[in-house]
């Protein structure tokens, strides 16, 4: 491996070559979030003297204990969770290269930058863009409403990230002018809440959202289910309360309240029917509304937006959830009642798709309610904003696992950076990538980089006449948006902040 250095405004780093770029990793950007940071805004990192090592990820921050996260953090064991990493094609101060700044999901529960899937070597190459990726706290040490600390702590780690971005990716060859935030999932929630955030405001020039979840929380909502979360440990939700507890006994509280939220849903409501304990708080001031709502009254005007979702959300959690191929007339009943919008919600989904059992209903309407709609909207806002908009659905099914899982969420995750063959999600590809998938993910990379260079991935911007919109499957095509029946009943829905309730 080639040794690589670079000189950043916060102190020289040695990176390595590998396959054709330059990748440094683990760079800290802010101060260790713990001690007496513990709970609080990020902190700026310290400039550093000599050359720092940068051939090693990070430690991740604490981890819920979804899919074996927890213990892949075990692995990883420190309490710098604050790092960003880079991979350049060109790391030289004047390559001006555009730069794709990724947010991973993960519910705001999981999630770390180190994961195989999110190397963004192969993305970087060729796409002729440096990537970044970083660890942000998630939750309740990023997203838990904790009394005497700022709300929304991720969302900050976030902005801090790209401060840093704004501040050192010269080094890297990147251009600070033409920075683009990209996130799947809750990373397409935090894409949605910087937008309509003033303290990103001119950190970054397009954004693109992969399926966005339409769940952000009160103020009251997020603060009772912390509360529980404390109350697990028989503690208070404050700063001075929680601080001195380890960080992974608190994510063990919160998964503990996660998966028994059903039995609150009396006060909780839908988070609580989808065990959805942490989500972005519109706080009024790191928050002061709900994306929809912030880029309808402008917010994004001065951004790039490209946005879309998959055809089949929800298969992938039926899925993990055992009824594939089991959900009955009961169960879509009840979901219809709860997830569809409106008085006669549930009539409207059953008039709109005659021909479909139990099992389409009910994805449909999971499907609608957490991504696909909360998507389409935040186009509608941006175009209502005055801004501009670009919007796909990804229809291709995922052959691999029995090829049962249909177009679903997280398998854009693997296309777009062209990791076929590593990390969960490329399970949905299949043990050895076809042409065709091969051939599609080459697609997308070239539309993602495409729009971060130039702010046009390759097809129209999206309007409320046309709809036009690119279908992402083994013949990319470009055509009106072909869930019109869906966008049709939820097309007066405003998704506001998920309240408490009083029963």
């Amino acid at each position: 491996m080639t040794v690589v250095e670079v000189r950043t405004p916060s102190g020289a780093l040695r990176g390595g070559r590998e396959a054709g770029a330059a990748v440094f990793r683990g760079i800290p950007f802010a101060e260790p979030p713990v001690g007496p940071l513990r709970f609080a805004e990020p902190r700026p990192v310290r400039r550093w003297d000599g050359v720092r090592e940068a051939f090693s990820f990070g430690p991740p921050p604490p981890q819920g204990g979804h899919f074996g996260m927890e213990a892949l953090a075990r692995e990883t064991a420190g309490d710098g969770w604050l790092t960003v990493n880079v991979w350049s094609p060109d790391p030289g101060p004047g390559a001006g290269l555009p730069v794709m700044v990724w947010i991973q999901g993960g519910a705001y529960t999981i999630g770390m930058s180190a994961l195989p899937e999110y190397d963004g070597g192969r993305l970087a190459r060729e796409g002729g863009v440096v990537v970044v990726t970083f660890n942000y706290r998630v939750g309740i040490e990023g997203f838990g409403q904790i009394e005497r600390a700022p709300a929304n702590r991720g969302l900050l780690d976030q902005v801090a990230a790209l401060e840093w971005v704004r501040d050192n990716i010269r080094a890297f060859g990147g251009d600070p002018g033409r920075v683009t935030v990209f996130g799947q999932s809750a990373g397409a929630g935090s894409v949605a809440a910087l937008l309509a955030m003033p303290r990103a405001a001119g950190l970054f020039v397009r954004a693109v959202a992969q399926s966005v979840p339409g769940t952000f929380f009160s103020p009251e909502l997020a603060a009772d289910i912390t509360a529980a979360c404390a109350a697990e440990l028989g503690l208070k939700a404050t700063v001075a309360g929680l601080s001195p507890v380890a960080p992974a006994r608190l994510a063990a509280a919160g998964d503990t309240v996660g998966a028994g939220m059903d039995r609150r849903a009396g006060r909780w409501g839908l988070a609580a029917h989808r065990s959805i304990p942490f989500s972005p708080v519109v706080d009024g001031d790191t928050l002061p509304a709900t994306p929809w709502q912030a880029l309808a009254g402008g917010a994004g005007r001065g951004v790039a937006l490209l946005t879309g979702h998959t055809r089949d959300e929800h298969r992938l959690f039926t899925a993990l959830d055992g009824l594939l191929g089991q959900v009955t007339q009961e169960q879509a009943a009840t979901a219809l009642r709860l997830f569809a919008p409106g008085p006669d919600g549930a009539r409207r989904y059953r008039d709109g798709h005659p021909a479909a059992g139990p099992e389409e209903l009910y994805e449909r309407v999971h499907s609608d309610w957490l991504f696909r709609m909360p998507s389409l909207h935040l186009a509608a806002a941006q175009c209502a904003g005055g801004g501009r908009a670009h919007v796909y659905e990804l229809t291709w099914p995922a052959p691999g696992m029995g090829g049962v899982l249909g177009a679903c969420h997280g398998l854009d995750v693997p296309l777009v950076f062209g990791n076929l063959d590593r990390g969960q999600p490329a399970a949905l590809i299949g043990e050895e990538p076809s042409p065709e998938a091969e051939a599609l993910s080459a697609r997308m990379r070239a539309d993602w980089t495409a729009f971060a260079a130039h702010g046009d991935p390759g097809w129209p911007v999206y309007d409320s006449d046309r709809r036009l919109v690119r279908l992402y499957d083994a013949r990319p095509a470009v055509t009106a948006y072909p869930e019109e029946a869906s966008r049709l009943i939820w097309q007066e829905h405003a998704f506001p902040a998920l309240p408490l309730t009083d029963q």
